[in-house]
């Protein structure tokens, strides 16, 4: 039996653009509801007045969420058709919530954004497209929504159509896809609908279900951040020392060269063990065991790393930056920097610019970075980190945390 490929999707948009009653009908319509929530969804729709099952329950998990109708968090949610698996974060519409897309889209394959058909884009369109693209999301998937409000216009759906490709055109995508619905009754979202024959694409699902998304990684480069140090201290396992993580880039195989970083200290491995069973590769996404040949001082927050291309180490850098925390980003703020599980003490040299979300110019120097703003920071650390152009993405994403209060406050990408 043939495995399913697995999509994973965010979705973004103004505040009741209808999100999670897009999400809702997707689940509902695929019968990937289950009978108990659905009992339960019909009820609190009766509850509130309505003559029909509200679909954006679904998603709106939080009890709080469901009695004031709005998304305050990231709900997640998993379905499947005949040939394929989806993994869904519904991220909130509100602005003051916009760092909470940041968290579902870090994960995504694709961005699914949503625009009212009425109201066309809007500021948190551009923010939304404008975080996809720093993100590295290459796909998007626009549904112009609520169709049924606007009589079924192609004129209308044409119109926003051409205001997104005007912004997209300065964005790093690879597609950008458009597709007309109506969330609440279910035009073109599992299935094509009559309402709109001028449109002859195929439906959302059907979409969903023909997206290939290339690997993200290269194998020639792989790349394990140590996350623990296994040292049992058991009978039989006294000379055990294993390395835990995950493969975030490429593929390691017993017998393979590796340097250790940033010790720049060279070795073999020698086991790979996926659970308690020993296997001779590991790819990315897999969470295994390494043990290496020889005795080499490796810790968490280290690197094992392939000895063809090794990454570069840097202490002073630039990165872009989506801020997300209700206190303002000034210079000379101290802070903690994670790099995967690597920590390390950092100051804000320089604010070197910030975007407007109008034309997405960029404001040179600004004197602080206010909640959700987007911008270019300068970065000094007490230790250096990898600089990484060979394997991708994967080193490039990192935090930023209050040393006060543990708080995550900024998602950086390496420039």
């Amino acid at each position: 039996m043939q495995k399913k490929a697995l999509l994973r999707f965010n979705t973004a948009g103004s505040v009741d653009d209808g999100k999670s009653t897009l999400i809702g009908r997707l689940l509902y319509d695929s019968k990937s509801v289950p009978s108990d929530q659905l009992k339960s969804i019909e009820n609190v729709s009766k509850k509130n007045g309505y003559d029909y099952t509200d679909l954006s329950l679904i998603t709106d998990g939080l009890k709080s969420e469901r009695e004031q109708g709005i998304t305050i968090d990231v709900a997640y949610r998993y379905f499947e058709t005949a040939n394929k698996k989806f993994i869904i974060a519904d991220s909130p519409g509100h602005v003051q919530y916009t760092r909470n897309m940041v968290t579902a889209a870090s994960t995504a394959d694709l961005s699914l954004i949503l625009i009212d058909a009425r109201k066309g884009v809007v500021s948190q369109t551009k923010r939304h497209l404008f975080i996809s693209s720093l993100i590295k999301i290459k796909k998007i998937a626009v549904c112009i929504n609520k169709m049924d409000l606007v009589d079924y216009s192609e004129k209308i759906f044409n119109k926003i159509v051409n205001q997104v490709k005007n912004i997209s055109e300065k964005l790093n995508f690879d597609s950008v896809i458009f597709i007309p619905i109506s969330a609440l009754y279910g035009d073109n979202v599992v299935n094509k609908t009559k309402n709109m024959n001028w449109y002859s694409e195929l439906s959302l699902l059907d979409i969903l279900n023909e997206i290939k998304i290339s690997p993200q990684y290269s194998i020639d480069n792989p790349r394990f951040p140590v996350q623990y140090v296994i040292r049992p201290h058991r009978k039989n396992y006294e000379d055990f020392r294993g390395f835990a993580g995950m493969v975030e880039n490429g593929v390691f195989c017993s017998g393979d060269e590796i340097v250790v970083m940033p010790s720049k200290i060279s070795s073999k491995i020698n086991k790979i063990f996926f659970a308690k069973k020993e296997i001779k590769k590991a790819q990315k996404n897999m969470s295994v065991t390494i043990t290496i040949k020889d005795n080499i001082d490796i810790g968490r927050g280290d690197w094992i790393v392939g000895n063809k291309y090794t990454p570069i180490l840097k202490s002073k850098f630039k990165s872009s930056i989506v801020w997300m925390s209700h206190d303002s980003l000034n210079i000379n703020d101290k802070l903690i920097l994670k790099q995967k599980t690597k920590e390390v003490s950092a100051i804000v040299n320089s604010i070197l610019s910030k975007y407007n979300y109008d034309d997405f110019s960029n404001i040179s120097k600004p004197e602080k970075l206010e909640l959700n703003e987007i911008g270019i920071i300068e970065i000094t650390t007490s230790e250096p980190i990898i600089c990484d152009e060979m394997a991708q993405d994967s080193t490039k994403n990192m935090i930023l945390i209050n040393p006060k209060n543990n708080e995550t406050v900024g998602a950086c990408v390496l420039k």
